[in-house]
């Protein structure tokens, strides 16, 4: 199938737009200046008021389809190098954000249960957490190490070389900016607090970004040629 470069454009500002309103979504969801005190057992979203969880959710929603545009775009990027490998990051992609999107289309329901907490028996309420936890929290850890195959995947293909990417974006991998903006928003708390509860789209945004550069380069250099 012939993809033009301006087709893979649109796709990776698709992406970009993905990491925007899922970003936005998630930190209606998650955030308050209480957020990094009240991490444990979800206490949190009790700062976060019900009008601001709903609106959250949707945008989420609605965002998280246009990561799948997104990962097209890193396909079509990588796959002039090596097609099956580019095609492995399609598929790990794919399977990530609909871990992804299961996550996130949770957190509306965990969120509307803490606000219930003072109408229900304490064991009933710590039943619904611990269900929460062993059915959908763990899905963030899933989620992690299938980007970090991902990634790791991402990387090789470019080093292979022949991609439309430089060969210093494999540096610039999923795993790497999310473990670098990790140990930003740990040692600088005042910025933690507003990326941490939107890591994963703050990487993609980062991601789609750069991605975004090289093709333009590539582009250029192609008209040059």
């Amino acid at each position: 199938m012939k993809v033009t470069t301006n087709t893979t454009k649109i796709l990776g500002y698709l992406g970009l737009i993905a990491s925007i309103l899922v970003g936005l979504g998630e930190y209606f969801l998650h955030y308050s200046d209480e957020i990094l005190d009240h991490a444990a057992h979800y206490e949190f979203f009790r700062f976060v008021t019900l009008e601001n969880i709903t609106i959250g959710h949707f945008l989420a929603v609605i965002g998280l389809p246009f990561y799948f545009a997104g990962y097209i775009h890193i396909y079509q990027m990588l796959r002039s190098g090596n097609e099956k490998l580019a095609r492995i990051v399609l598929g790990i992609g794919f399977i990530a954000f609909a871990i992804g999107g299961i996550w996130i289309g949770s957190r509306a329901s965990i969120g509307n249960v803490v606000h219930l907490k003072e109408a229900m028996p304490s064991t009933t309420y710590q039943n619904l957490l611990d269900h929460y936890t062993n059915h959908m929290e763990i899905l963030v850890k899933v989620l992690r190490i299938v980007i970090a195959v991902l990634s790791f995947v991402f990387a090789i293909t470019i080093l292979k070389g022949n991609t439309f990417y430089k060969k210093w974006m494999a540096i610039c991998n999923p795993i790497i900016i999310l473990i670098l903006l990790v140990l930003i928003g740990k040692t600088i708390p005042s910025i933690g607090k507003h990326t941490l509860p939107i890591l994963m789209n703050v990487t993609h945004f980062i991601l789609f970004t750069l991605s975004l550069y090289q093709l333009n380069n590539h582009i250029k250099n192609t008209n040059k040629s």
